[in-house]
């Protein structure tokens, strides 16, 4: 899958779903889950508490990539070096997820060929990211000002494609969208631990097929 094919799959998705803290034994299970409920765009985050971080990371997109192949876009997440990017992209990963903007982060991922999303929350920075070559921006915490803030973002700044992350839902998800944004990224409102813990997967399934009918209707 090309870098052209995997944004397409991104925008006919608008749905990334986030993977914090998920034990790599249980990453393969876990994507599943979620490629079930029509999930195909997954970012595992790196755990900056870990010092082993990066490996882990690599472990889980590797294992998922094998599986999924072409079929569904896997990248990292919480990328704050450029170390992280060439790691993450060595290992199959195909889109760079980060909760700032960094301009050596977002050349080193465009250069290696990767979908760059980097996290903004001002005009500025949703600027400086965009005219830096980002390919999204994710606006985060999106949850903590509402769609509100999105449409009124999208008034002189409607040409730069935006996903809300950070307190999104199925039953707000059609809101942001409403608001303007191409997609949304959710988490822990999609992937919960419990029953991750417990082995309910198919309730992994579920919502995220009440994400995917929301996103579209």
């Amino acid at each position: 899958m090309n870098q052209e094919q995997a944004l397409s799959l991104l925008k006919e998705t608008k749905l990334v779903a986030i993977l914090r803290g998920i034990p790599v034994k249980q990453a393969t299970d876990i994507a599943t889950a979620l490629y079930d409920g029509g999930v195909r765009v997954l970012e595992f985050t790196f755990d900056h508490d870990d010092p082993d971080c990066v490996a882990h990371n690599c472990q889980r997109i590797r294992a998922v990539k094998k599986i999924f192949g072409d079929e569904m876009v896997v990248g990292c997440g919480t990328a704050l070096t450029v170390q992280e990017v060439e790691a993450s992209v060595e290992a199959g990963g195909q889109i760079v997820i980060s909760p700032n903007v960094d301009v050596s982060v977002i050349a080193k991922t465009k250069a290696l060929g990767a979908i760059s999303m980097p996290g903004a929350l001002t005009p500025t920075e949703i600027l400086t990211a965009h005219q830096n070559g980002a390919d999204f921006v994710k606006v985060f915490p999106a949850g903590c000002l509402g769609a509100g803030y999105i449409k009124a973002i999208r008034g002189p700044i409607n040409h730069v494609p935006l996903l809300a992350v950070g307190g999104v839902s199925e039953k707000n998800a059609g809101e942001f969208m409403k608001a303007g944004c191409a997609g949304i990224g959710a988490g822990g409102n999609l992937v919960n631990k419990q029953w991750i813990e417990a082995g309910e997967f198919d309730k992994i399934t579920a919502l995220a097929k009440e994400f995917i009918r929301a996103l579209a209707e």
